[in-house]
């Protein structure tokens, strides 16, 4: 596999994975909510990297071709990001040293709150089944699948810097201003409502 189609591959992503969305409101909240926000962005790995699966074994194909699969998945992620985001926004938060408390269970519940945003969300697996493809060499000594795979890691890696650069910052910059933490933390929330409202309303009317 050549690496022009890696870089160029990286660069596309890389514009993706800039761009504000779901899982930047879940990285920017579980970096004022968490002491660490690594479970959080373990999680949207974790459901990138399924995607990133699904497409290499050639499921995503006859999933895209099946609609109303494409109809669960987006009323499921849809639904499961406006529940989130209606939790976020009952319960703002803001980074205080003496409210953090690191318990173990609650750090399968960030991985498992951030795999479902990213992984239940059909827009990433829609643009990794119309983006992955394009950059695989068919005349290349290694599989398509392979080639899949490794263009899917690549973007992991963008994303574990991306979201663990958002959420930590976040953290960093208003630990001293908490006002201005419950507004973020406010605003990711609705983030998440808009976009889950949005998936359903275009799923939907359709």
């Amino acid at each position: 596999m050549a690496l022009g189609s890696i870089a160029a591959f990286w660069v596309v992503s890389f514009l993706f994975v800039v761009t504000p969305g779901a899982d930047w409101a879940y990285a920017i909240a579980a970096g004022l909510r968490h002491r660490s926000v690594l479970p959080s962005v373990g999680g949207l790995l974790t459901g990138h990297l399924a995607a990133t699966a699904v497409v290499a074994a050639g499921v995503g194909a006859v999933v895209a071709g099946t609609p109303w699969v494409l109809t669960v998945l987006t009323v499921a992620g849809a639904v499961y990001l406006v529940w989130l985001g209606i939790q976020t926004l009952a319960r703002p938060s803001a980074p205080h040293a003496a409210t953090e408390q690191a318990v173990a269970g609650s750090w399968v519940r960030q991985a498992v709150k951030g795999a479902g945003i990213s992984g239940l969300n059909p827009k990433v697996f829609l643009l990794f089944l119309a983006l992955l493809p394009q950059f695989v060499d068919r005349g290349a000594a290694w599989a398509p699948a392979a080639q899949i795979a490794v263009l899917g890691l690549v973007h992991l890696a963008s994303c574990a810097v991306v979201y663990t650069v958002v959420g930590t910052g976040a953290r960093v910059v208003l630990r001293a201003r908490p006002t201005a933490a419950r507004a973020v933390a406010r605003f990711s929330g609705v983030a998440m409502v808009g976009i889950g409202a949005l998936l359903l309303v275009e799923r939907l009317v359709q």
